[in-house]
């Protein structure tokens, strides 16, 4: 059910700002098309079987092909406090770096239903068609968990959240029109990389 909202939610996070911090484009890369398993993943250097496969993902890209990055912002739904614990622990702060993977066939594909234009081209710092998968840094990881009522509740009223990590109950995932939620809106604005200065330079 989560993943089949979220699939209706647009391709910039719903509330994210436009601001100097993050110029580029975002494009929502999970959950995808169901008649594809192309779809982006994160993963470590050098491994090529572990990856982190979100619910929800959606990738800001750098606009700089000198400076390729992508910042990231997954969601993911917890179904137990175990399931909590597990996919926290895949966003712990770490000395190791991270990789957001966009395979060749969904670059190539259209970003919009009725709209032929590859994604590629929405996609600033690739100057021409790509060749192959895509591999960037990723400098900003941000993280939604939707959570049990009960265990949201419980959760909101003893724990702290690490910097990187928001929390919603699962009922706000899973409601239709999800992404017009005032409330929820208002949560995926203070996950913006502008959220922690007092203003950005002119």
């Amino acid at each position: 059910m989560v993943r089949r909202r979220l699939r209706q939610w647009p391709q910039r996070p719903p509330g994210a700002p436009v601001t100097t911090k993050q110029p580029g484009t975002w494009l929502r890369a999970r959950p995808g098309d169901l008649r594809t398993a192309n779809q982006p993943f994160l993963k470590l250097p050098g491994s090529n079987r572990l990856r982190t496969l979100p619910d929800g993902l959606w990738l800001h890209f750098s606009p700089d092909p000198a400076d390729p990055y992508a910042d990231i912002l997954c969601i993911e739904a917890c179904s137990s406090l175990q399931n909590l614990l597990d996919k926290r622990s895949r966003f712990a702060p770490s000395t190791t770096s991270l990789l957001a993977v966009c395979p060749l066939p969904w670059l190539l594909a259209p970003c919009h239903p009725g709209d032929p234009t590859p994604r590629w081209r929405l996609i600033r710092l690739l100057r021409g068609e790509p060749a192959d998968a895509i591999s960037l840094p990723v400098r900003d990881v941000r993280v939604l968990y939707g959570l049990r009522t009960r265990q949201y509740d419980g959760f909101a009223r003893s724990q702290m959240p690490q910097a990187h990590e928001y929390f919603c109950p699962m009922d706000a995932l899973t409601a239709e029109h999800g992404d017009e939620d005032p409330a929820m809106r208002a949560l995926l604005a203070r996950a913006s990389a502008a959220a922690n200065f007092m203003h950005l330079p002119g």
